[in-house]
C-alpha cells in the first residue's frame, strides 16, 4: 500500500509556496504522492481563494525528486485536449517521469460549469470524457491523429514529444463510491469504474469497505480477473482504514485534506507520515 496526501489549493494553501513546502515535508516524511484537487470556483465560505493546480505543481516538480504528482481530478468538460496534453507531457518530463493524470466527470455544485456556460447534463459530460480521454492517450502515445468526433477535432496532428513514462502518462478516474450500482449490494456506480479499467488506475471517493468491494468486482470483471498493475486509490476514513482496503486489493490511500483545515494543520497531519 502507497500513501499519498490529496489537497485542496484554497484559502491558505493558494499560496503556492506554502504547497511546495508541503510537498517538501511529504516527500520528507516518506509519503508516495501528493494531489491536488483541480477547481475553479467553489462556494466562497468554503474557498475564498483557489489557485491553479498544474503551476503549483510545477513547482513541486522541481523541489521534489519521488513524490507521485498529478491532479485528482481533472474534469476534461473545461478542457481542451491539445492543451492538456502540452501541460501534462511538459510536467512529466519536468518531474523525471512522476506525473499521474486523473480524469473525471467534473462537478457543478458551485457553478463552476454553468456559471462558464460549460456542459452541465451528466450523460454529456461523460461522452465527452470518454472521447476525450481516448484522444489524450492517443496524443500522449505520439500517435499521428485523425479525429473528428461529436466533441472534439484533432485534424492530421502528432504531438512530440512523448513523455519520459512509456507508452503515456498513468490516467486514472475518479467515482463516487456509496451510489446504488444497480446491484444487490451498495457501491460505486458502474459506468465510471467499467471506465477507469480500461485506463491505469481508480480514484474511490467517499467509499466504506462495501463500496471498494464492489469497485473491485467491478474492475476484474472488466479486466479479465487481472488487476495487475492497475492502480486502485481511495481516501482513508474512519470507515475505510489503509490494512482494510489493501486487503481488498487497494493500493493507495490518500490523506483528504478538507478545505477548512489551516495551513498549520494541515502541515501538522502531513509532518506525522504515513500510517504503516
Amino acid at each position: 500500500m502507497r500513501h499519498g496526501v490529496f489537497l485542496p489549493p484554497f484559502n491558505e494553501l493558494s499560496d503556492p509556496h506554502r504547497v511546495i513546502d508541503l510537498a517538501v515535508l511529504a516527500e520528507q516524511q516518506g509519503w508516495d504522492g501528493f494531489f491536488l484537487w483541480d477547481h475553479v470556483l467553489r462556494r466562497p465560505e468554503q474557498a475564498a481563494s483557489v489557485a491553479d493546480p498544474w503551476i503549483i505543481l510545477s513547482g513541486v516538480a522541481c523541489a521534489t525528486t519521488r513524490l507521485r504528482i498529478g491532479t485528482m481530478v481533472t474534469p476534461l468538460v473545461r478542457r481542451r485536449p491539445q492543451v492538456l496534453v502540452r501541460q501534462v507531457v511538459t510536467l512529466d518530463h519536468l518531474s523525471s517521469g512522476r506525473v499521474v493524470l486523473g480524469l473525471g466527470l467534473g462537478v457543478d455544485s458551485t457553478g463552476e460549469l454553468s456559471r462558464f456556460g460549460e456542459v452541465v447534463d451528466a450523460g454529456e459530460r461523460g461522452a465527452i470524457l470518454d472521447e476525450g480521454a481516448e484522444l489524450l492517450a492517443r496524443m500522449m502515445e505520439g500517435e499521428y491523429i485523425e479525429h473528428r468526433g461529436p466533441h472534439f477535432t484533432a485534424d492530421g496532428v502528432r504531438f512530440l514529444p512523448r513523455p519520459l513514462q512509456t507508452p503515456r502518462v498513468p490516467i486514472w478516474f475518479g467515482a463516487q463510491g456509496g451510489v446504488s450500482g444497480g446491484g444487490a449490494r451498495p457501491g460505486p456506480a458502474a459506468r465510471p469504474v467499467r471506465r477507469a479499467a480500461r485506463y491505469d488506475g481508480l480514484f474511490l471517493v467517499d467509499a466504506g469497505l462495501e463500496e471498494l468491494e464492489r469497485a473491485i468486482g467491478i474492475l476484474a470483471a472488466e479486466r479479465d480477473g487481472s488487476l495487475g498493475g492497475f492502480q486502485v486509490a481511495v481516501l482513508a476514513s474512519p470507515t475505510l482504514q489503509p490494512a482494510e482496503a489493501a486487503s481488498l486489493g487497494a493500493t493507495w490511500a490518500m490523506l483528504s485534506i478538507r478545505p477548512e483545515m489551516s495551513f498549520e494543520e494541515v502541515r501538522s497531519r502531513v509532518a506525522d507520515g504515513p500510517p504503516r
